[in-house]
């Protein structure tokens, strides 16, 4: 069904491509993200979720 309809639109073919470039630059640049990242940020932020809200406050 979705076939017939796909088929009917110009230029249907960039889509793939489009979506396999636009997946490939936002890994690319969370793993540069994370690579550059202070290790000492990464460290505070890894721990919040196990911080009780008290410490959080204050």
């Amino acid at each position: 069904m979705f076939r017939q309809y796909l088929e009917q639109i110009a230029g249907v073919g960039i889509y793939p491509m489009f979506s396999l470039i636009v997946f490939f630059v936002f890994f690319v640049t969370l793993i540069l993200y994370v690579t550059k990242a202070d290790k000492k940020e990464m460290e505070t932020l890894s721990q919040l979720p196990l911080q009780s809200n008290e410490d959080s406050n204050a």
